[in-house]
């Protein structure tokens, strides 16, 4: 994948830096390809509720079309650059269909509901949205993801109801300790008898001694080289349909530069 389409929403963040969301997507930019980037224009205003319990939910809504717009022709796939988790809504939903599988590299699950969410922050939604259990403008169908074809990596992080869905659920789950063997990602994929793949890498999956970029750091993540080493394992076994990299929230321009070559990394293996 050589086309990067970026997001700088915000409006998906519950954190108090959820602006710096834009800076970080910007800094990525920065450091790929001009004429391979594509830049999303996402709303200035925070956006409505709409008695939906998701903060900002209207904004969060045009995002979604647009970059479903953006999307559309499938002609190649595609990394989106965000932002925050809820641009991952979009970029799967442009290409979903029950033969794709989604590999979710995150420090949290982003399984909660409106019901169950300690903030309302879509953020921590959006995987369960794409599973079809959202308010209606932010769902993907029932049925078009299932829970087996979801391949959750190094969270470590849950709330209460997200650790009890997981329990009745099929998604695999993949704990910090095993990126120390990168081919346990591969047959996890495999196992889901899915045909393509979606990756999502929330950069707070990364231990915070390799990236400090991130508004919800959690301890006892894995590195760089082994994010990476997971990435490449799943691309061996699945062609990968398209790719989101989320959650680079730098303090300031000179702290952005000392994350970006970790960032580099990882788009190298997702591209």
């Amino acid at each position: 994948m050589s086309r990067f389409v970026v997001v700088p929403q915000w409006q998906g963040s519950g954190s108090s830096r959820a602006m710096q969301l834009v800076d970080g997507a910007a800094a990525i930019a920065g450091d790929l390809p001009r004429a391979s980037c594509t830049p999303l224009e996402v709303p200035l205003e925070a956006g409505e509720s709409l008695g939906s319990g998701v903060r900002r939910l209207s904004s969060l809504v045009r995002v979604r079309e647009a970059l479903e717009r953006e999307l559309a022709d499938g002609s190649e796939p595609a990394i989106v650059v965000g932002g925050d988790c809820g641009v991952a809504l979009g970029a799967v939903s442009a290409i979903a269909s029950p033969d794709l599988a989604l590999v979710w590299f995150d420090a949290h699950a982003d399984l909660n509901t409106p019901e169950s969410s300690p903030s309302g922050a879509f953020g921590g939604m959006v995987l369960r949205a794409l599973l079809g259990d959202a308010p209606s403008r932010l769902a993907l169908p029932t049925g078009t993801i299932t829970t087996d074809r979801v391949v959750l990596a190094g969270s470590r992080d849950l709330d209460p109801a997200e650790v009890d869905f997981l329990a009745g659920s099929a998604i695999r789950t993949l704990a910090p300790d095993a990126f120390a063997e990168p081919a346990r990602f591969g047959e996890a994929v495999a196992a889901t008898g899915a045909t393509r793949v979606h990756i999502h890498v929330d950069l707070d999956v990364l231990d915070p001694a390799a990236m400090s970029g991130v508004s919800q750091p959690v301890p006892f993540g894995p590195s760089v080289a082994e994010v990476v080493a997971a990435i490449r394992a799943v691309r061996e076994v699945l062609p990968c349909a398209g790719a989101t990299l989320t959650g680079f929230s730098p303090v300031s321009p000179e702290a952005a530069v000392d994350d970006l070559g970790a960032i580099l990394r990882i788009i190298g293996a997702l591209a």
